[in-house]
């Protein structure tokens, strides 16, 4: 029989037969105990807010039904009555089923580890269990790092978490991933895949971080990571709850639980790591993994959690059409608008003419105006846009009216029932409610408690600006002076004040793209900081200190390469996408630059990503036949040449182009591999690829086995010409000597 701890209430055993009987189950924590998505998590909880047109937590319950968890237990405090609601009226809760969701509410708990400690007290866990959080999107298999977990357990019974990971190597510009979070650090055992050192808040002004000098001495084999993404995905055994309610200090999961139990030498809990690599799992912490996870979404890297399959909880219609184009059945499009490639229209929404959307979401019943221009943003239900709007990389909430002519500039987030007046320009990184900004703000772990003692005025006095039009809109440096000024001519709304870190930092966690002068600024400091770093940095320190450039990896090094040139590869064709969707190629270039300072690639890696990226995007274009295929790539090329030539340095970055293309053809070969010679033969024409890299291609390939030699044959007749045509050229050029 389990027995109880105490008076706690956990249930609790040690037989690794019961154990394995145990019903799986999960605690999902539908609190983030953040406001780093206010001000709309004033008004409604952050699970509830929509992703890609679906409330985020409905992407954490189907992924947890799909890995066989029979029961979770939803705890909710800020907003609990919507949340309950919501489950109330969902699938999950309506149906006869083997999953079963039940919520614990609580009003007093102000962290995570008050939320587990109510969890303990309710005594509903019976064995080891899932922890996460209501905003996580995963296809991961579960039953590997589960299987993993247990068998530890049975052989050690200190072994209380396995956490998931993944790789996703930050940018060395930014110290930031794809997700917007900081890089992390964690020292983990190569054989045991124990956790040794977490620090999620690296002190980047400092080029060392300090390390127990007896995890050196017992651990000779350690590894240190700073290419690791924690997917805040737990499995965890019952002592978890019981240790968080014996140390109340434990309030956040990482920051505090985490790195007090590897801090902890007299009770001698463990936790371990499972690194998950082709599947999916990210958590959305900030507005920048709000944009990057809603766009893998599009481009379907979390199957089958896309909007045009129907999941349980999932009740759209959404079909999908080429370049990613997804639209629900009721969407009324004028004949001259434009949706473009990656983007999302919701149910009855109506687009008026000569409007154009491009890598945008848009919700249901949206009312979009003529001559209206939206890229890269997220426009949730029933939001009226008037003619000639400007919306780029803004997200506007619900039951918003844009007024004619009104500019949203990039990073711009508009809460619900915002109304902004004609011609209106709100500048970059504004935040736009209806409720005034809180006075008082937690600067420890953050609320959001728009119910509860937040210092909301519940009836916020709007001060009138008058009629007609409004010119006195400030710039983007003014915006922390308007936090209390009416924005609107019929409604109402604030703009707040900048976070604490001023809006030179807005930068870092806002859906816009990182601004090309501020990347220019952080490339040449990272070029500084590495110049330095490498005269610094000769030995080892004898203080038990690591030089956060000294990462090991504790897989082979072939592996490791091959993980970075994919990661490259896909950073570098997502920031190809924005250049397809207008940002400027100055800034494109940029970005790749600090791609390959973060990744430590070459030249040649460029050349060869951009032009995969390139290709990619004429296979995705529509086509109906060969000649169309070729057409859509020649126009790409074009385009795209002058791009691709600043990483086209030499030779090596030319060979590198065809061998990359021919990789494209093996993948492809029904579409292009007949065109091989056709586009190598146009590349040569528009001088992206020169006769000597052609030839030095094919003398390569001379002594390759004859299944390497697809291409050589079918380019042999071009190949031929240009080796006559070059052996004529030298002996023209030897007359001309005599």
């Amino acid at each position: 029989m389990a027995q109880k701890k105490g008076g706690g209430g956990r249930a609790n055993s040690d037989d690794p037969d019961e154990l394995a009987r145990t019903t799986l189950q999960a605690v999902l924590l539908a609190d983030s105990f953040a406001q780093k998505f206010r001000p709309i998590t004033l008004e409604r909880p952050k699970v509830l807010l929509p992703l890609v047109n679906v409330p985020m937590i409905e992407y954490s319950l189907a992924w947890l039904e799909s890995v066989g968890v029979e029961e979770v237990f939803v705890f909710c405090c800020a907003h609990s009555e919507q949340v309950k609601e919501f489950l109330h009226k969902s699938q999950w809760t309506k149906q006869p089923s083997t999953f079963k969701v039940v919520t614990i509410e609580s009003h007093d708990a102000i962290s995570a580890g008050d939320a587990l400690r109510t969890i303990y007290g309710h005594a509903v866990i019976r064995g080891d269990f899932i922890l996460i959080s209501g905003d996580t999107v995963s296809n991961m298999s579960l039953k590997q790092a589960l299987h993993e977990h247990k068998e530890r357990r049975k052989k050690d019974p200190l072994a209380v978490m396995t956490m998931v990971i993944k790789h996703s190597k930050p940018s060395s510009v930014t110290h930031q991933t794809r997700l917007g979070n900081d890089e992390i650090v964690m020292a983990i055992d190569p054989e045991t895949k124990e956790l040794l050192y977490y620090e999620d808040k690296t002190d980047h002004s400092h080029q060392f971080i300090s390390l127990d000098k007896m995890s050196l001495v017992d651990n000779p084999s350690l590894c240190l990571h700073n290419d690791k993404q924690d997917c805040y995905i737990d499995i965890c055994s019952p002592d978890v709850l019981s240790l968080f309610t014996d140390n109340f200090d434990y309030q956040h999961l990482r920051r505090h639980f985490v790195k007090g139990l590897l801090v902890d030498d007299i009770m001698g809990y463990k936790i371990f790591t499972h690194e998950i690599h082709s599947s999916y799992a990210a958590r959305v912490d900030n507005f920048r993994s709000y944009d990057t996870i809603s766009k893998d979404i599009i481009q379907r890297w979390t199957y089958p959690f896309v909007p045009d399959v129907q999941y349980f909880g999932n009740c759209s219609n959404m079909k999908l059409d080429r370049q990613g184009l997804y639209k629900a059945p009721g969407v009324i499009q004028s004949p001259s608008a434009q949706v473009c490639a990656f983007s999302l229209v919701g149910n009855k929404t109506t687009i008026g003419e000569n409007s154009c959307i491009s890598n945008s979401i848009i919700g249901q019943g949206c009312a979009i105006g003529r001559n209206v221009s939206i890229e890269g943003s997220y426009i949730w239900d029933n939001v009226t846009i008037e003619d000639d709007c400007r919306i780029s990389y803004a997200l506007v909430c619900d039951g918003v009216n844009l007024r004619a002519g009104v500019v949203l500039e990039p990073g711009t987030i508009l809460s619900y029932k915002v109304e902004v007046g004609q011609q209106l320009v709100i500048p970059a990184y504004s935040k736009v409610s209806l409720l005034p900004q809180p006075s008082r703000q937690d600067s420890d772990e953050e609320l959001e408690y728009a119910d509860a003692n937040s210092g909301i005025i519940e009836s916020p006095s709007i001060m009138s600006m008058g009629s007609g039009r409004v010119d006195l809109m400030p710039t983007s440096s003014d915006v922390q002076d308007w936090d209390t000024r009416e924005i609107s001519i019929s409604g109402s709304g604030y703009i707040w004040s900048a976070c604490e870190a001023g809006l030179d930092e807005e930068w870092r966690h806002s859906i816009a793209p990182i601004p090309a002068e501020k990347l220019n600024d952080l490339f040449l400091n990272a070029h500084a900081e590495l110049d330095e770093s490498n005269q610094d940095i000769s030995c080892f320190p004898t203080s038990g200190e690591l030089p956060l450039g000294s990462e090991t990896t504790g897989v082979d090094d072939g592996e490791e390469d091959y993980r970075d040139s994919a990661d490259f590869e896909k950073e570098v064709e997502a920031t190809f996408l924005r250049a397809l969707a207008g940002v400027d190629q100055d800034n494109v270039i940029i970005e790749i630059n600090s791609l390959r300072l973060s990744y430590n690639m070459s030249h040649a890696d460029c050349a060869g990503a951009l032009f995969y990226s390139i290709m990619r995007s004429a296979l995705q274009a529509p086509w109906s036949s060969p000649r169309e295929l070729v057409e859509n790539a020649v126009k790409d090329i074009v385009k795209w040449k002058n791009l691709l030539r600043n990483y086209l340095m030499s030779v090596d970055e030319e060979i590198e182009v065809i061998l990359k293309f021919e990789e494209m053809c093996l993948e492809s070969a029904r579409d292009l591999s007949p065109h091989f010679t056709t586009i190598l033969n146009f590349l040569y024409d528009k001088e992206i690829v020169s006769e000597v890299a052609i030839l030095s291609w094919a003398n390569e390939k001379e002594g390759a086995d004859e299944d390497d030699k697809t291409f050589i044959r079918q380019a042999e007749q071009f190949i031929t010409w240009l080796r006559e045509a070059s052996e004529e050229e030298e002996d023209e050029d030897d007359e001309e000597a005599e």
